[in-house]
């Protein structure tokens, strides 16, 4: 089995993991919120120690310009993409968060060149607060999944998905697969957000995180069979318990947004997450810069179904107070 030592990287929410050529290319919320990162390693564990590199910064006005959220790096037909959310640095009437969802295109084979180009927004076709992509390609289409509230139904955001003409556009029919219905689901804020996906088998999983950013953060999971119509919301099953939340007994709490990796040897599925190590936390949990990136190894029951069991204890040191550690980066 697979040896992970946690965290696997310090002050990163929102871990995002892409394998390529046996490199673990690593990506995540930085946060100060003003950058798009990425760390490169042949290992797990080397992401820890590994030089990160700035391949992005937000802009000085407009929709790109605050509270950069959640990058992810996927490549598609030879060309890598980052997707992330961002805001307007602009107060709005409300003080509420008003994030739309952005694409990055990058179409040299190293994504450390500086050969990124703004494809710009993903229309959804509605308005609204809207975070948090991600993309999968299963047979032979293109799918987006993503967060994105619906004034009609109570709460900040559901999860949607739809078929994309290209990678930075979406194409036909739009379907909701879920909202905040559980009580679990609706601890300090409703919310259904951070959409992953893993395909194994027979089946496609796609986990989500809900509740509120503190202790109360943990991960539901839907899952359909890959012969299914997925934009069909019967399709999918939803799990009506979490299947992942914080441990008193590991010390790890308000575990979430998670992706998905393999081991060195492609043979252990890894979900990759963040959680912090203590529950007291002064002021808005968005500042508190100590959700720390983790890993570790899903078991698979007899009938096919992941066991996440807890979030495990920490191996390395982590920082004891809110400050953001120092830069070590290419800018």
């Amino acid at each position: 089995m697979v040896n992970i030592s946690n965290p696997i990287v310090l002050q990163r929410a929102d871990p995002f993991i892409y394998k390529e050529k046996g490199n673990y290319i690593f990506t995540g919320s930085h946060p100060k919120y003003d950058r798009i990162i990425l760390r490169i390693s042949d290992t797990i564990n080397g992401l820890y120690d590994a030089k990160e590199h700035v391949i992005w910064e937000k802009h000085d006005k407009g929709g790109q310009s605050h509270l950069i959220w959640a990058p992810e790096i996927h490549k598609i037909k030879g060309k890598w993409y980052i997707y992330y959310a961002a805001a307007p640095n602009e107060k709005i009437e409300d003080d509420t968060f008003n994030h739309r969802m952005y694409v990055l295109e990058n179409n040299s084979d190293d994504p450390l060149s500086d050969n990124w180009v703004d494809k710009g927004q993903i229309d959804t076709g509605w308005d609204s607060f809207a975070l948090d992509a991600t993309i999968f390609c299963l047979n032979d289409t293109l799918y987006y999944v993503w967060a994105q509230q619906d004034f009609e139904i109570p709460g900040h955001s559901n999860i949607y998905i739809s078929k994309m003409k290209n990678p930075w556009t979406l194409e036909g029919e739009i379907t909701m697969l879920t909202y905040p219905e559980y009580d679990w689901e609706k601890q300090g804020f409703l919310v259904n957000e951070g959409p992953a996906v893993l395909i194994k088998e027979n089946y496609i999983y796609l986990t989500y995180s809900a509740s509120a950013t503190g202790i109360e953060y943990c991960v539901g999971l839907l899952y359909a069979d890959i012969t299914s119509d997925l934009l069909d919301s019967s399709s999918w099953s939803k799990v009506s318990q979490p299947i992942f939340k914080s441990s008193n007994v590991n010390a790890q709490y308000g575990p979430g947004h998670n992706s998905f990796t393999v081991s060195e040897d492609d043979n252990q599925d890894i979900i990759v997450y963040h959680a912090r190590n203590y529950q007291t936390i002064e002021g808005d949990p968005l500042y508190d810069p100590n959700r720390h990136a983790r890993a570790q190894v899903i078991e698979w029951d007899n009938i096919g179904m992941p066991i996440l069991g807890e979030p495990v204890p920490d191996e390395r040191w982590t920082p004891n107070s809110p400050r953001i550690l120092e830069d070590d980066s290419d800018d």
